[in-house]
C-alpha cells in the first residue's frame, strides 16, 4: 500500500476519525434532526387527519343544515296551507252566517211587508164598507125613485173618490 502512497497509520487514524466524527455527528445532529423530522411529520400527519376530520365535520354540518333548511321548508308550506284552508273556511263561514243573516232580514221584510198589505187590505174593506152602509143608509133615507138613485149613487163616488184622494195625499207625505 505504500507502493500506492497510501500510509496505513494515518489511513487508519483517518478512517477512526472519520468514524469518531460520523459517531458524533450521527448522536448530535443525524438523531435530533431525524427527530425533528419525525416529528414534523407526524404533525403534518395530524394536521391532514384534523383538516380531513374537519372537512367531514363541516358535510355533516352542512348535509344536517340541508336536511334542516328541507324540514323548515316543507313545514312552512305546510302551514302556509293550513292557513290558506283555515283562512277559507272562515271565509266560508262568514258568507255562509252573512247570507243566513240575509235571508232572516229578508224574511222579515216580506212578513211585515205582507202583514202591512194585509193591514191595508182590512182598513180598505173597512172603509169600503162604511161607504156601503152610508150609500145605503142614504138610498134607505131617501125616496126610491130612479133619480134619487142615480145622484146617491154618484155623492157616493164623489165621496169615495174624494177618500181616495185624501188617502193618496197621507200617504205620500
Amino acid at each position: 500500500m505504500e507502493a500506492l502512497g497510501i500510509n496505513p497509520s494515518g489511513l487508519l487514524t483517518q478512517i477512526i476519525s472519520f468514524l469518531i466524527l460520523f459517531g458524533i455527528l450521527y448522536t448530535l445532529l443525524y438523531k435530533p434532526l431525524l427527530r425533528i423530522m419525525d416529528q414534523r411529520s407526524n404533525k403534518i400527519r395530524e394536521s391532514l387527519e384534523t383538516a380531513e376530520k374537519a372537512r367531514a365535520e363541516a358535510a355533516r354540518s352542512q348535509e344536517k343544515m340541508s336536511a334542516q333548511i328541507a324540514t323548515a321548508r316543507s313545514e312552512g308550506q305546510t302551514m302556509i296551507s293550513q292557513s290558506r284552508d283555515l283562512a277559507n273556511r272562515f271565509r266560508e263561514e262568514e258568507l255562509a252566517k252573512a247570507r243566513q243573516e240575509i235571508s232572516k232580514e229578508r224574511e222579515k221584510a216580506q212578513e211585515n211587508i205582507r202583514r202591512e198589505r194585509d193591514s191595508a187590505v182590512e182598513e180598505l174593506r173597512s172603509e169600503f164598507a162604511d161607504l156601503a152602509i152610508r150609500a145605503a143608509e142614504k138610498i134607505i133615507g131617501r125616496s126610491i125613485d130612479k133619480s134619487s138613485h142615480q145622484e146617491i149613487i154618484e155623492d157616493t163616488i164623489a165621496e169615495s173618490s174624494k177618500f181616495g184622494r185624501n188617502d193618496k195625499k197621507h200617504s205620500t207625505s
